[in-house]
């Protein structure tokens, strides 16, 4: 398919100083509607943050609105694209934190580690001297990392200052290189970092997408697919879609292989989470699912479905 014919997806973040974060969102939800974009935009005094879909021209447009804001004129997007709209509306809110991490103040306008531009990033993780930290969630790092990164096991970003400060004692002396999808969970866990001290902190610059994206898949370090925040589920080596599905019970990731266990039932559980739900919820999940399936048929869209 032609790429014309094809949704944009850009994936972009800022941290700056929003001085009415409450007034902006209520002017971009307006201007992003006008111009059939959609997708999840969060905004805070510390900065913007999300994810957009839809035409090119489209794309075009809220990216010039996004950079006429003081302050934003710096945003670089990550772009992919998609067969289908992968976002069912668009979702413009207000937040503390464009992402949290629940360290208290932190100030990534003021200090972050080294940027590493993707085609430097395979040398510095290749050093035995530096030790390379996945930031992201647990059921993100299951379905794909960095060869020999180090995965914390947090299912949230908040969970990191607490795993660092008990894991600390283990990278005394090393460097630390840190990755994430797009970006942001770097620059404010590097800048947190810093604040405690730790003096040789890197990160990849444009996360783990900028690096898919112009890394040869015959020269990556990567190693699977990565999570993305919206109906695709996955992407792989050039951002193509990649293969993975959300379970409708827990919203985990699966692979093509996964749907083949004895514990999966679509829109209802895997096995992830067939012992964390009762059978009241799987029943009700069942009837979510049912009804969804009876929009379709009809040509619509139910409510209960993602995006």
């Amino acid at each position: 398919m032609d790429d014309s014919q094809r949704f944009r997806v850009a994936a972009l973040y800022v941290f700056t100083r929003i001085t009415s974060p409450e007034t902006l969102v209520e002017t971009l939800s307006a201007e992003l509607r006008s111009l059939c974009v959609r997708g999840i935009l969060l905004v805070a005094p510390e900065g913007i943050n999300g994810t957009l879909a839809g035409t090119p021209d489209a794309i075009r447009g809220a990216l010039q609105r996004l950079r006429a804001i003081p302050g934003c004129e710096r945003i670089e997007p990550k772009f992919s694209s998609a067969i289908e709209m992968p976002f069912r509306k668009l979702r413009v809110r207000l937040k503390s934190e464009i992402v949290t991490l629940g360290a208290g103040p932190v100030d990534p306008t003021a200090a972050v580690g080294r940027y590493v531009k993707p085609e430097d990033w395979n040398d510095l993780i290749s050093d035995p001297e530096v030790v390379v930290i996945d930031t992201r969630n647990d059921y993100e790092v299951a379905i794909g990392s960095f060869e020999g990164a180090v995965d914390p096991k947090t299912e949230s970003f908040r969970d990191f200052p607490a795993w660092w400060r008990e894991n600390a004692a283990r990278f005394h002396n090393k460097k630390v290189a840190m990755f994430c999808t797009g970006g942001i969970r770097c620059e404010k866990s590097t800048s947190w970092l810093l604040g405690e001290g730790v003096k040789d902190v890197f990160h990849l610059e444009g996360g783990i997408l900028k690096y898919l994206e112009e890394v040869p898949e015959e020269e990556s370090l990567w190693r699977g697919e990565c999570f993305v925040f919206d109906e695709r589920v996955s992407v792989g080596h050039g951002l193509e879609e990649g293969p993975h599905v959300l379970c409708g019970g827990c919203r985990r990731p699966l692979a093509p292989a996964d749907l083949k266990h004895p514990a999966y039932e679509r829109g209802v559980s895997c096995h992830h989470c067939i012992d964390e739900r009762t059978a009241e919820d799987r029943a009700r999940f069942r009837e979510r699912q049912r009804q969804i399936d009876l929009a379709a048929a009809r040509g619509e869209r139910h409510l209960g479905e993602t995006g």
